[in-house]
């Protein structure tokens, strides 16, 4: 059968990403030693040296002048456990300097200036019940086991919208009935914390996309807007509340 140009295309990788292309030089760099080493040895050829077995001795110290090595050259590691990010702030995306607010900044956060009532548009939410009245609170980000440990000993200030990372509510499950209102990153209506808010009621959005809220702004959720459905996630049909700032922080 003929052959087509295209059979003797070879696909493309994408581009290895900078901790690939520096743990395969660390690697090249060992295997290259070590061949070496078996040649001045008596090795006769490549052959050889990979069915002897010998070990290229990549030490733990290796992997840290890697690392360090990407750090110095301006890399900084996504993180996906909070106490990396606190322990190792230097090393992970959104450290150094933490005196500054956190914030969310989602892509797709829908915003605007300051409408005629002095509320800026800072993003969107999946309503889980529709409420009689939108809700107004001050913002805080409810991301670390101090911050509910302090809360549990001191109380959560009165009108706390919290915003929190994931829709497990684990976190939060012991202090979540003193919440005015919650804005979870994560999850859907039918997740844990959107089931927990809607027995406590308390009005809350899941997947919220959100963009400048500071901790202690304030702000407003529609919490009158018309909830999210099953339908709706099925069908992809978006039907969200809105957030809005209404005054920053103090």
């Amino acid at each position: 059968m003929a052959r087509l140009p295209i059979d003797q295309m070879r696909p493309v990788p994408p581009p290895a990403s900078p901790i690939v292309e520096a743990t395969l030089g660390l690697l090249h760099q060992k295997v290259r030693a070590a061949f070496d080493a078996h040649l001045a040895a008596g090795g006769t050829d490549f052959g050889d040296f990979a069915f002897a077995g010998l070990g290229c001795n990549v030490t733990k110290d290796d992997v840290a002048a890697v690392e360090q090595a990407l750090l110095d050259a301006g890399h900084r590691f996504d993180w996906s456990a909070a106490i990396s990010l606190a322990e190792r702030p230097e090393a992970y995306k959104g450290g150094g300097d933490q005196s500054s607010a956190v914030v969310f900044d989602h892509p797709e956060a829908v915003t605007a200036e300051a409408d005629e009532q002095g509320r800026a548009l800072a993003g969107q939410g999946d309503n889980v019940v529709r409420h009689e009245a939108n809700v107004t609170g001050t913002a805080r980000y409810i991301r670390t086991n101090e911050r509910v440990l302090a809360y549990l000993t001191e109380g959560v200030p009165s009108g706390t919208i919290a915003i929190i990372d994931d829709s497990g509510g684990t976190l939060t499950a012991p202090i979540i009935e003193q919440f005015a209102g919650i804005l979870c990153a994560g999850g859907t209506v039918r997740s844990h914390l959107g089931i927990l808010s809607r027995e406590y009621g308390i009005p809350c959005f899941m997947n919220a996309k959100l963009s400048g809220i500071r901790d202690g702004d304030t702000v407003e959720m529609e919490a009158t807007a018309a909830p999210r459905t099953t339908e709706d996630y099925q069908t992809a049909t978006e039907r969200t509340g809105r957030v809005w700032i209404v005054g920053d922080a103090a």
